[in-house]
């Protein structure tokens, strides 16, 4: 199928070719038929890509300083492969999409194949789309026309904020499409609306939709004409949906305002505030939260779960659905906002459009209305590198990669062509991130059908990247079809999922048992591997510390969360306890937790105490400063002590013909982790990491994590 793919890093804006998408629980699959440019969002995101580093810089100083912070603990050229690979990743555009629903996950119920509903899905031909994105189109409204309701949501949202009441006068600052829409709805709610914009054909469309305007290219003045509009009393509102980097705007509202005004932001305006502006009159000043209650909140938009409409009368689904009953009785009027169709072949014409100085509005793109069928969710690919013999590729790894996030194409698929092995497919559930995966890579096929992986024969080997939640039950499926397995940590998040796990290895009647192998790289790091082989010569226990300056994440991204994440614990904190085992070489008898009276309890120190009389600690922390190197391991064994600093700098003191390995660069074994898998699939080598010691460090990391509940 096509889908326009924006590159963060060249500006490029391409229609791509990608596999269909998949649907999970909760999503439909819909057929899309129309979609709509939102001029402004799009634009600037164009504009973003299209600009030097400098003004990429200037543009997101937060993201400078984080950047900055990681060349001071992890070096200059990952940080640079970091920030470009992140660059990199495709950006699919579009949030206005109308069509038919093609699929239906089999927990929803409600819909049916066929019906036509509108959604926040991107500029494609196939979108999958979260059910409480969606609504049913009434047949009174025409495709076009639907196009227009999820950017109509958001000046609906905006005017919620504002709450305006019968007969209030109100401002709008800016009248593209999303400011002429607020202008309408505004009319329909009993206001009188003063319209602001430089653009002569704007304004007439505003006065046809019965506002009164500014033209401000005439030199307009809008407060003195404000002040004439609410007859001397002032605005009692000003939504501003404008877009430049000026806060001209919001200190033009203030002066608009009466006291006690309200104003609002739906737009993207400079923000430096006058104090005297707000403090004199008791301003209130809000920024909208596009369509509406339940944006961006995870267990709303990709759990379902609902809003009680006793407590949230308008959540974003309920706006959508609000947009559509006033398009259809006629109150709200999108068709004369219609400048420009296009077929999704040339929507290239479209992105020169709304970036070149021919005037436009409404930019509607259309689509010929692909059928989902088995073939349109693989792509074979050109660039592939394939080995070049039968017995080379009998012999060899061949790998399935599962999933294509940002880890998965900056670290492990690196890792693994590095390895020289045989890239067959990525899998991805949309596909955008797939296809390029796959290209960048030289994956023979790109796929969003997930049991092609598990079914292919030419496929021996399966790399699980997906979420931590997913990661047992493809392990599982991948044992019983004969695959080896790399599953990036953790193994599983429950106790019950890890007795699964060792019964059906136990229980393969395979001659060879497939190579199961978690992620745990720090193993393998040059510098590790230089403590293990000084350690060989050291009797007696020893005493570790490692320290982890982690850093927070909020509590609602969905590492947090116990069942998709399992908690930064099982999620991360895995990664020191195996290291420390392995170090240690004899296994984990007792363990004890210490957590931070805090609710989300990633702040911990872990004890460990081994069956030859060492002790560990692990002192896990997301309470300290990015700035702050994040690990440090320290050794203490026979008047001796080992420091590793982040991976870069190994110190020994007291140690005999040993006082340094430092290296140019942070490498905490990823591609030698690989690579040794790949070896053992090949049989080049054993197990890399025992079976034995996967389940028992799983099964302490997992124990550890119900203890800090």
């Amino acid at each position: 199928m096509k889908q326009i793919l924006q590159n963060l890093k060249t500006g490029s804006t391409d229609v791509v070719e990608v596999p269909t998408p998949a649907i999970k629980r909760g999503q439909l699959l819909v057929q899309t038929s129309q979609t709509l440019v939102s001029a402004g969002t799009e634009r600037m995101l164009v504009e973003f890509g299209k600009a030097g580093w400098l003004k990429k810089a200037q543009q997101q100083p937060d993201k400078v300083r984080m950047v900055l912070d990681k060349i001071r603990t992890d070096g200059l050229k990952p940080t640079i492969e970091a920030v470009f690979n992140k660059l990199e990743q495709p950006l699919p555009l579009g949030y206005c999409n109308v069509g038919r629903i093609a699929q239906i996950a089999p927990d929803l119920s409600g819909f049916q194949v066929g019906e036509r509903v509108i959604s926040n899905g991107h500029h494609a031909e196939m979108v999958s789309v979260p059910v409480n994105l969606c609504a049913k189109v009434p047949d009174a409204v025409s495709d076009e026309e639907a196009a227009f309701t999820v950017l109509s949501a958001i000046a609906l949202q905006g005017i919620r904020l504002v709450n305006p009441t019968l007969g209030e006068m109100v401002v709008v600052t800016g009248l593209g499409l999303i400011g002429l829409v607020t202008v309408q709805l505004l009319k329909a709610n009993g206001c009188k609306v003063l319209g602001l914009d430089f653009d002569k054909d704007k304004l007439d469309l505003a006065r046809q939709f019965g506002a009164e305007v500014v033209d401000l290219a005439a030199g307009q003045d809008p407060v003195a004409v404000a002040h004439d509009f609410s007859r001397g009393l002032g605005v009692d509102a000003v939504i501003v949906t404008a877009a430049t980097r000026s806060s001209e705007p919001i200190h033009q509202a203030a002066l608009m305002c009466r006291k006690r005004g309200r104003i609002v932001l739906v737009g993207v305006t400079g923000l430096e505030l006058s104090r005297a502006d707000f403090f004199q009159k008791e301003l209130t000043f809000q920024v909208s939260c596009s369509y509406g209650p339940g944006r961006y909140d995870s267990n709303y938009e990709e759990k379902g779960n609902d809003y009680p409409v006793g407590f949230v009368r308008w959540t974003e689904q309920r706006n959508f659905q609000a947009v559509l009953d006033m398009l259809a009785d006629g109150r709200l009027n999108v068709k004369p906002l219609i400048s420009h169709q296009f077929a999704i072949e040339d929507a290239g014409k479209a992105y020169e459009l709304i970036g070149g100085a021919e005037p436009s509005l409404g930019i509607l793109l259309k689509y010929p209305g692909l059928e989902a069928s088995a073939d349109s969710k693989t792509i074979r690919l050109t660039n592939a590198t394939r080995p070049s013999t039968p017995d080379v590729r009998e012999r060899s790894a061949s790998i399935g990669f599962l999933g294509a996030g940002n880890y998965a194409t900056s670290v492990l698929m690196p890792a693994f062509k590095k390895s020289g092995t045989r890239l067959h497919t990525v899998a991805s559930r949309t596909g955008a991130g797939g296809i390029h995966a796959g290209r960048k890579f030289g994956f023979e096929e790109v796929t969003t059908d997930v049991d092609r992986l598990f079914s292919v024969n030419e496929i021996n080997s399966i790399v699980i990247t997906t979420r931590h939640d997913s990661h047992a039950s493809y392990v599982v499926r991948a044992l019983k079809a004969g695959k080896h397995v790399f599953v990036e940590k953790p193994l599983c998040l429950t106790l019950h999922d890890l007795e699964e796990i060792g019964a059906v290895h136990a229980g393969s009647e395979l001659t060879s048992k497939p190579v199961l192998m978690v992620g745990f790289n720090r193993r393998f790091a040059p510098q590790v591997q230089k403590i293990k082989h000084l350690l060989k010569g050291v009797s007696g226990p020893k005493a570790l510390i490692m320290t982890v300056n982690a850093g927070a994440i909020p509590g609602d991204h969905w590492t947090q969360d116990p069942e998709a994440g399992g908690g930064r614990i099982v999620g991360e904190a895995c990664h020191f306890i195996d290291l420390l085992r392995f170090l240690v070489g004899a296994s984990i008898e007792s363990w004890a937790c210490s957590p931070m009276a805090t609710t989300l309890r990633d702040t911990v120190t872990i004890q460990l105490a081994f069956a030859d009389g060492s002790v560990g600690t692990i002192h896990y922390f997301a309470n300290g400063s990015k700035a702050f190197p994040k690990e440090r391991l320290e050794v203490f064994a026979s008047g001796r002590i080992l420091q590793l600093d982040n991976f870069r700098k190994l110190a020994g003191f007291g140690w005999p013909g040993f006082k340094s390995m430092n290296l140019w660069q942070q490498d905490k074994g990823q591609s030698a982790c690989a690579a040794a898998f790949v070896a053992a699939v090949e049989g080049r080598q054993i197990e890399p990491i025992p079976f034995e010691e996967i389940m028992e460090v799983s099964r302490v990391c997992i124990e550890l994590a119900g203890a800090a509940k």
